[in-house]
């Protein structure tokens, strides 16, 4: 019996089951708590709050919480000293091994999948050995699997092999099976791509192979033995240090429906943390985005109404923080500090069975124009919608897996990001995966330090293939049934994204990209400090009075009547950078008006450059922009700066978290000289005869996302004779001649040395970002 009757429920480390709860007699565990709420609760108690006193709570199973749970809040009596933890403590010995490692028997079937030593996570042996600094996997070797290394394992099925996808769109994570006959090992897994390749050649390393261990800091359990290896780093006691390894993958769950869901349930203060690592399960497809997911987090919401987690920490979890599950609404994650994070940060993600698209990559073959569904927007409510990410602090995510994101969103409408600070992660600081139903705010962010071990990204980075894209037997170029098919891009994406009054940073990619298919936005008041922007196929793009510092605009594959504006922003290049099949110009439905800093120059002339570019831009100016303090991050322009004449504003330059705990430990992004990027000139053309075509060599970063390449290198086809040998073929302009006879065809040059003294050629072709293999007779 709970004797307070303020419905105040108390819990301690300290503290005992059959107490009373009361802050003088609190429970021992967070489950002895939660009945007593719902004890509480069925008295007609509402608004009950369960306080946590410091210490940490190791659960033996996640926390449930129930329709019935609703109108409940769970906080730290002292925020952030009272931690949930997935792990459990070891009480074990250990003896001398050999070479400096120790070793300690553990209880007979324990498993487990990190070791803790005094709070820090230490790594499992693995090849290459990790090094602080490196920029993909902390280490990584061509030879991870090569047959002299595997020779050197007794026993390989223990381990891992982990490697980046080939295009290096995120990472692939296999199981070793064993030993093949050849020498080689098996593998079992690589299904954490949509879009699945071989591994990477060069970016791959393994672990949990015990012959690896040899360096300090990592450890290995001999599971059949049930010996725990460990090679402790200088300085640490192991007689007296703390052992903890993790048993749990998910700490929370909020569990109700649509028709009956979890109500105001608030999390507050806490610290979540050691979390088991989930990569292998990350197995289901999100429509036609590059994501995979695996529908699980630290906290599990799913069926929720006016939820919030606030003030909470999250650090060294296996998996992903925050996973927002199917029908939700008006959740919150608020003031949260986000950091050391296997998977994603917080994910909003919808039923597939919601949505009338292709239900993952290769499902679009099962569309057609004559069998589409062309009702507008979701089927059902599964969804996440009108929820929001507010003053976070999001970094070190994507630890384990790489096709993360600190904020992943994926048919779910209306989430807003606001005045997060996203940083020093593999791919996107934000990654919409679809046109799923729109309606996103990003508003006062600061996103930098993005794509650090992947490639063809950005900060930003959204996808919108919906029901249009590559559809069969829809041409949306056909302008004879214009009428018709105007508005098919909008059944997905039916309100506008809006992204506003951010900073972006990105040294490997765009500062904001907006990638195949991508429609209805609106982008303005940004601050783009070093890639610039990317539009890239989509339809009703509206971009205006952002600066691009370095840069300009980046159109890659534009409809003819794609309905973008590009207007009144501030470039540093007179010029754009265009990339793949551009319509005829004038480009989009309008672009002008828009202004080329160039610091120092005395008056203003027009944008020749920009115009020659677009067929537009009759506008569009250049001169110095008179900026206030760029090398100090303001680039508000002064009064009487010829930029305002062209329509420009200023806005405020104030990004990323707010709270004065979260503001006091976030970073910013390194502010960048003036050193504007050159639109490079295409390479030249070149005629062969013998296949009757005419092409050039793929140059750059924008070729290679253009065309869905895995890096810069084969020959676009300009121009095909209707009799030649390719056409008769099947090949098509714009198509990527890759390899031919299975050799790489780099450039040019290489197709040339490819063709010699060939009667017949084995052609591998690059069309619309899948491989087509073709039988030529020369």
């Amino acid at each position: 019996m709970i004797s307070s009757p303020a419905a105040e429920i108390y819990v301690s480390p300290a503290g005992n089951d059959t107490g009373t709860g009361s802050a003088n007699a609190p429970f021992q565990s967070v489950h002895a708590a939660l009945e007593a709420a719902r004890i509480q609760s069925g008295k007609g108690e509402k608004n009950n709050t369960i306080f946590l006193q410091d210490g940490t709570y190791y659960l033996t199973r996640p926390l449930v919480l129930h329709p019935e749970d609703s109108n409940l809040t769970i906080k730290a009596f002292n925020p952030g000293k009272a931690i949930i933890s997935g792990a459990r403590p070891l009480q074990i010995s250990w003896e001398p091994y050999r070479d400096g490692i120790m070793k300690a028997s553990v209880p007979r079937n324990t498993r487990m999948d990190a070791l803790f030593i005094d709070g820090k996570r230490q790594r499992m042996a693995r090849y290459p050995n990790a090094r602080g600094g490196k920029d993909i996997f902390d280490g990584y070797a061509a030879d991870a699997v090569s047959p002299e290394r595997i020779a050197r394992w007794q026993h390989p099925e223990t381990g891992f092999f982990h490697a980046l996808h080939m295009s290096r769109w995120g990472g692939m994570h296999y199981r070793i099976t064993g030993k093949n006959a050849d020498g080689s090992v098996s593998l079992e897994g690589g299904w954490q791509n949509n879009r699945p390749s071989g591994p990477h050649q060069t970016y791959r390393f393994v672990e949990n192979i015990f012959e690896e261990l040899d360096t300090p800091g990592e450890w290995y359990l001999d599971e059949k033995e049930s010996i725990l290896y460990f090679y402790p780093e200088t300085g640490v006691d192991l007689s007296r240090a703390k052992v903890e390894i993790t048993v749990l993958e998910r700490l929370l769950e909020f569990k109700g429906t649509q028709e009956n869901p979890v109500r105001n349930v608030h999390v507050r203060d806490l610290v979540l943390t050691q979390t088991n690592r989930t990569f292998m399960k990350n197995k289901e497809p999100l429509l036609r985005s590059d994501w995979t997911i695996y529908r699980n987090g630290a906290i599990l919401m799913e069926g929720t109404e006016g939820c919030s987690v606030t003030g909470t920490d999250f650090a060294d979890l296996g998996g992903d923080a925050v996973f927002v599950n199917n029908y939700n609404r008006k959740v919150c994650i608020e003031s949260c500090y986000i950091h050391d994070i296997g998977g994603n940060g917080v994910a909003f993600v919808g039923d597939r069975d919601a949505s009338r698209s292709p239900r993952d990559y290769k499902d679009a073959g099962n569309f057609s124009w004559d069998t589409l569904d062309k009702a507008p927007g979701p089927r059902s409510a599964d969804y996440p919608a009108d929820c929001m990410v507010k003053d976070c602090l999001i970094t070190r995510t994507g630890q384990v897996e790489k096709q993360t994101a600190p904020v992943q969103i994926a048919m779910a409408e209306g989430i807003q990001v606001i005045h997060c600070s996203l940083y020093n992660v593999p791919r996107a600081g934000i990654n919409i995966g679809d046109g799923c139903w729109g309606g996103h705010l990003i508003d006062g962010c600061d996103i930098f330090d993005t794509v650090q071990e992947t490639s063809d990204h950005g900060s930003f980075n959204s996808w919108g293939r919906d029901r249009f894209w590559n559809l069969k037997g829809l041409d949306m170029n056909d302008l004879t049934n214009w009428n018709e098919i105007r508005d098919i891009p909008f059944l997905d994406a039916r309100k506008t994204t809006i992204i506003k009054n951010s900073r972006w940073r990105c040294d490997h990619g765009w500062d904001i990209d907006l990638d195949d298919g991508s429609g209805n936005y609106e982008i303005f008041n940004n601050l783009l400090l070093n890639r610039g922007l990317k539009l890239r196929e989509g339809f009703g793009r509206k971009v205006y009075n952002n600066i691009i510092v370095n840069n300009a605009l980046h159109p890659h594959v534009w409809y003819k009547r794609s309905g973008d504006v590009v207007e009144r922003n501030i470039f540093f290049v007179d010029g754009y950078f265009p990339a793949g099949g551009m319509p005829s110009k004038p480009w989009g439905e309008r672009l002008d008006s828009n202004f080329v800093h160039v610091p120092g120059m005395k008056g203003v002339r027009e944008a020749h450059g920009l115009q020659e570019a677009s067929g537009n831009d009759v506008h569009s100016k250049m001169g110095d922009a008179l900026f206030v303090n760029p090398s100090g991050g303001d680039y508000r322009v002064k009064p009487g700066s010829p930029a305002l004449q062209t329509g420009f504003r200023n806005f405020p330059m104030e990004f990323g978290v707010v709270s004065p705990r979260l503001k006091k430990i976030a970073k910013t992004p390194v502010l960048p000289s003036y050193n504007p990027a050159v639109p490079g000139g295409m390479p030249q053309t070149e005629s062969f005869a013998s296949l009757g075509m005419e092409g050039r060599s793929i140059k750059g970063m924008g070729d290679v996302s253009a065309y869905g390449l895995s890096g810069e290198t084969g020959v676009l086809i300009l121009k095909l004779e209707p009799s030649g040998k390719l056409y008769r073929a099947g090949v098509r302009q714009d198509d990527v001649i890759i390899a031919i006879d299975e050799q790489p065809v780099k450039n040019t040059a290489s197709l040339y040395d490819r063709l010699k003294n060939k009667k017949s050629i084995h052609m591998t072709i690059s069309r619309k970002q899948s491989e087509m293999e073709i039988e030529i007779n020369l």
